[in-house]
């Protein structure tokens, strides 16, 4: 059970240290008169209800007395036991009702278990919540009423006048987050958005449009007209010649185009996609590039199988590889998990092979990151040096293979890592005699 122990006085808007329920209810602060008399006069709001609103936006400035103790939750119907502890009612019912007769926070004996709703604290519970909700609706129809008023003029201006109208919009999108998102949304905005792409567009015009369009909800009319063929090589191009941004945001908007089940899968058999993402990949001065970039050719790798090909035309397979030792944990699995999808096909195969630093930089990976990265690095090893056997299992000794495929062995990983990594080491010593590949196999210089 929670123990919470409510504190005496808490801090309100103003700064201010309010004593206790008193003190609130005599200096008009949370619910007095002088307070919010105006600010809530007409119908009483739901207070459930603005709990609920209000809860996203975060609540850790609620004020530690609005707290069940048992539930940790703003309280709706407070009560109060014969301790002078106050509970939500439902919440100390149901601990009376198991057979408790204690307190739940000072855990003593209750000489009565009836409880008194505290209609002062519902009160001010009720106000202090009033008085944000109302604030956070007040916010909601500023922000509306600016979208609507640069969609508006959106229609109008053009030139400079309409990139810095964008812009506004952009701002207004990205800070004020689900209100704004909502106001363009109901306005029309997707469309009039969508209807400013197209082969005549300027990349200044174009970043813009696409920044906000990828932090909105695209219904799937919205996301049919975006795959027309026009809109979708304008996005390709800012893709390949863009700020980094701008290209970010443009594999997120073809991720999001994925989503839909009408998505046109000719779109991804574009050459200049794959290497606009590779390029954006490559970029190591911008980690979240690179995340994104990947992201988008795992994605892409797993909704067609023939565009693999084309990956392995246009040289991701080198690419990728040179990449592994610079990036993080969490690209490097999704890099991986890329790669052993290209080692599926003999031609992603053949590259690996022919890339000088597929199995340097693959027996460095084994017991490094974690578990599945290591199933990725020994799938894609077998499938090479089971290629090229007498080639390519030879430089995989000398670079330490052995000694690692036996830590596998020895660790604690799954059965079938374990399998494959015996396989591999079998394979790995038909070329040597056993005194020789059991000098291969000491780990002084692995673990140096």
């Amino acid at each position: 059970m929670p123990q919470f122990q409510q504190q005496p006085s808490w801090t309100v808007d103003g700064g201010g240290l309010v004593l206790d329920l008193e003190t609130a209810v005599k200096d008009g602060i949370l619910g007095g008169t002088a307070a919010g008399g105006g600010a809530l006069s007409g119908a009483k709001l739901d207070l459930k209800k603005m709990i609920e609103e209000l809860e996203p936006a975060g609540a850790d400035d609620i004020p530690s007395v609005f707290i069940c103790p048992i539930s940790l939750d703003p309280m709706l119907d407070p009560v109060t036991l014969c301790t002078g502890q106050t509970y939500e009612r439902s919440n100390i019912q149901k601990w009376l009702s198991m057979g408790h007769r204690t307190c739940p926070t000072t855990m003593q004996e209750l000489w009565e278990d009836a409880v008194t709703p505290n209609r002062t604290l519902h009160h001010l519970i009720h106000t202090w919540f009033s008085q944000r909700y109302l604030r956070m609706k007040k916010r909601s129809e500023d922000v509306g009423g600016q979208a609507a008023e640069l969609l508006i003029s959106l229609r109008r201006v053009k030139g400079q006048a309409r990139i810095q109208n964008l812009k506004e919009l952009g701002k207004l999108v990205a800070l004020q987050s689900t209100a704004a998102r909502k106001a363009v949304v109901e306005a029309g905005g997707v469309h009039l958005l969508s209807s400013l792409l197209g082969p005549f567009t300027s990349y200044a015009v174009g970043s813009e449009v696409i920044a906000i369009l990828v932090n909105l909800q695209l219904d799937s009319d919205a996301r049919s007209n975006l795959m027309q063929p026009a809109k979708i090589s304008l996005v390709v191009d800012m893709l390949n010649e863009g700020t980094v941004d701008t290209k970010i945001n443009c594999a997120r908007l073809v991720e999001l185009l994925m989503e839909d089940r009408n998505f046109r899968s000719e779109i991804l058999s574009s050459l200049s996609l794959l290497v606009g993402l590779l390029r954006l990949v490559k970029d190591k001065r911008h980690s979240n590039g690179v995340a994104t970039g990947l992201g988008l050719l795992k994605t892409i790798c797993n909704h067609k199988q023939q565009v693999r090909g084309l990956m392995v035309s246009v040289g991701a397979v080198a690419q990728l590889v040179e990449l592994l030792p610079h990036l993080s944990s969490e690209c490097l699995e999704v890099a991986l998990q890329i790669l052993d999808e290209l080692s599926s096909l003999p031609e992603g195969r053949a590259s690996l092979k022919d890339c000088s630093q597929t199995i340097p930089n693959l027996v460095k990976l084994l017991m490094r990151v974690s578990e599945a990265c290591t199933q990725y690095a020994l799938s894609i090893l077998w499938s090479v040096c089971k290629l090229a056997p007498d080639e390519c299992a030879s430089l995989a000794v000398e670079a330490g293979l052995a000694a690692k495929l036996l830590l596998v062995i020895q660790s604690g990983c799954s059965p079938s890592l374990k399998q494959r990594s015996a396989e591999l080491l079998k394979l790995c010593s038909l070329n040597y005699t056993a005194t020789l590949f059991i000098s291969k196999c000491k780990l002084t210089r692995t673990i140096q």
